[in-house]
């Protein structure tokens, strides 16, 4: 039985249904990513999947005692509750089954029914992992290398998404879900997220707008499409070659049965030969047609943005020397000598705290070096999206915000009407007039985008453009931006869009320095090193508030070294992870193509065997990798 099935489930707010008679099964060891524009509905999904919202129609099926758990999109806010209390909260629902047996046992039961609860209540404990909290909190904790006495408002905010998610998993759940992991952690804390959940026990939904991350962790994709739910096996890459085949036939279809309806019109319009009783059958035909094409939902027009490049520049764009920074005692930029020439894509890469908005700021002008010379160029014309102030007024609408008050803005020398202008970023009229201080998140991001490339620049810097984006809009920014002819500095903890947008990188080393590199971030991760880790042990899930931030060590115990044959395999692991990654990532291109469902099972039998058995040697490879890992900093 599935851990979980939905049935023609329906949901609307006011006047808008985000799913309409939707169905998803979701099974035992997969690992699902919801993808979908934003405001599409993929929170609303997550919350009716765990219960705490209940669709309008339709029915769920949930399997007998199924254990779930939810991680947040929001930090967990900053308290004095130590880590472990933090993360025994998670064990709530286990603490009220415990103290549920306890009274009823306290209690003479002589009856056939208290025993048999009793019984229910015994079987229930023993599958939530028994009576000992504390060693399940502690075993929890080791595992992900938390800090446990710690107080959670001494933890910076990567951190106190670690803690969110020891929480979430140390009950042990059947089904994880998790909204939006990545939002604002670095680097390094992505990546320790991605062998956390590849190696978890259990079913996982997630929601991301990273794309790398999604790659590697997802065995199926569901797409929310105009209040559907289209389930996609494999992983991302293999799920745009078959979306793009699946848009293909749809618009053939479409466009076959427009044909035909287009002539059964024309039938219908000869008058009396139509009427006639040997006709009627064709007459309801065609009425059975015609409502079937005013259901048909249109696909919604890809976003169109257009990056307006001013007059060149001078050649030189920006050139520092010797330059150094220290707040508070403690170094952030160290004698770093770098030329910005006209041209340049440079994207910026390292954990937060490291100091990468400090470094834009200090081309900006905004902050001056304690030492070294800055020079900027010639005939510069500079936009800048910064990700915390975004100059955007709440209590006025979107095309207020972005025309400024006009109601015709020029874009490319011509007059456009802001709110057609605004269409092209996926704001509906109606929408533009809404005020700012009710969008979410990614639409606040498109409201700033939109803003900013009202204006014509030659050197755009962007700091964390990509956060709350939806993939879609990701892509059509990114497309923009390589066509773009200016200059271009960017920070983003986003590896696909580096990969995708600069020609060179900034990296914030764990050797203290800022070291360029011709390329992107899969280009420098092949050099073997490392990120700069800093933690200021406060409230900083961005990089903001590098200007506060102190280099310092992890919050972990202290090092001791494996022995010489558990460090070899430690070694070992990664290119093995890497090929059982390659040869299911083979098995999953097998699956899902198109002739493979048509075989016979005694044919498809043995692949998809192959393929059970190859993912769940991964899982047992990653959780050995953690196991030695976590050996590895005790």
């Amino acid at each position: 039985m599935p851990l979980i099935r939905l049935d023609d489930i329906a949901i609307e707010f006011g006047d808008t249904p985000l799913l309409r008679k939707a169905n998803l099964c979701i099974e035992s060891d997969e690992r699902i990513c919801l993808i979908g524009r934003n405001g599409a509905g993929k929170s609303t999904l997550l919350n009716i999947i765990s219960g705490a919202l209940q669709p309008d129609k339709g029915e769920i099926q949930r399997r007998q005692h199924l254990r779930i758990s939810q991680l947040q999109q929001n930090l967990p806010q900053a308290s004095d509750h130590s880590v472990f209390d933090v993360v025994k909260q998670g064990m709530a629902e286990q603490l009220a089954l415990i103290d549920q047996y306890q009274q009823l046992s306290s209690q003479s039961c002589e009856s056939n029914a208290e025993l048999k609860q009793l019984e229910e209540l015994q079987a229930a404990i023993d599958t939530g992992g028994g009576w000992n909290i504390e060693k399940q909190v502690e075993t929890v904790i080791t595992q992900l290398q938390l800090p446990g006495e710690k107080k959670l408002a001494d933890l910076s905010g990567g951190w106190r998404r670690r803690v969110a998610l020891a929480k979430a998993i140390v009950c042990q759940p059947d089904l994880l879900l998790l909204d939006e992991p990545t939002n604002h952690l670095d680097i390094s804390t992505i990546e320790w997220l991605e062998h956390v959940v590849r190696g978890y026990r259990g079913s996982v939904v997630f929601i991301t707008h990273d794309r790398d991350f999604l790659q590697k962790i997802a065995t199926r994709i569901v797409e929310i499409d105009r209040g559907q739910l289209l389930s996609w096996p494999g992983n991302y890459n293999q799920y745009l070659q078959l979306k793009e085949q699946a848009i293909q036939q749809e618009d053939s279809q479409n466009a076959l049965f427009d044909k035909r309806l287009a002539e059964e019109e024309a039938w219908i319009r000869q008058g009396v030969k139509a009427r006639r009783k040997r006709n009627e059958g064709r007459v309801r035909a065609l009425q059975a047609m015609r409502s079937e094409r005013a259901q048909r939902v249109k696909r919604q027009g890809k976003a169109r943005i257009h990056v307006e490049s001013a007059e060149h520049s001078g050649r030189k764009v920006c050139q520092m020397r010797n330059v150094s920074l220290a707040y508070n005692g403690n170094t952030l930029i160290d004698r770093l000598n770098l030329k910005i020439m006209r041209g340049d894509r440079i994207g910026l890469i390292g954990n937060n705290g490291v100091g990468k908005s400090t470094l834009l700021k200090l081309i900006l002008g905004a902050i001056d070096p304690d030492s070294g010379t800055i020079k900027l160029g010639t005939n510069l014309s500079l936009g800048y999206f910064d990700q915390i102030a975004r100059e955007l007024d709440e209590s006025k609408t979107i095309a207020e915000n972005v025309g400024l008050g006009r109601e015709y803005i020029k874009i490319n020398g011509r007059d456009r009407h802001i709110i057609s202008y605004l269409r092209n970023f996926l704001f509906a009229p109606q929408r533009a007039m809404t005020p700012v201080r009710v969008l979410s998140g990614g639409e606040r991001n498109r409201v700033s985008l939109a803003k900013l490339f009202t204006q014509a620049n030659n050197l755009l810097i962007l700091d964390e453009p990509t956060n709350d984006l939806d993939i879609e809009m990701l892509e059509v920014l990114e497309e923009r931006l390589t066509e773009y002819q200016g200059t271009l500095l960017i920070v983003s903890h986003d590896r696909a869009f580096l990969d995708n947008i600069t020609t060179s990188i900034l990296v914030f080393e764990d050797d203290g320095q800022i070291n360029e590199y011709v390329g992107g971030y899969s280009d420098w991760l092949r050099q073997g090193k490392s990120l700069t880790v800093a933690d200021n042990s406060a409230d900083s899930s961005s990089d903001n508030n590098s200007s506060t931030a102190q280099k310092t060590s992890l919050p972990t115990a202290k090092t001791s070294k494996l022995s010489y044959k558990l460090q070899r395999e430690l070694d070992a692991i990664p290119e093995q992870i890497t090929e059982l990654e390659q040869k299911i990532s083979a098995l999953q291109q097998q699956i899902s193509a198109p002739e493979f469902h048509q075989q016979d099972y005694q044919q498809s039998e043995p692949v998809l065997r192959a393929l059970g058995q190859q993912q769940q040697q991964l899982d047992a490879l990653t959780e050995r990798w953690l196991s030695l890992e976590g050996m590895a900093g005790q």
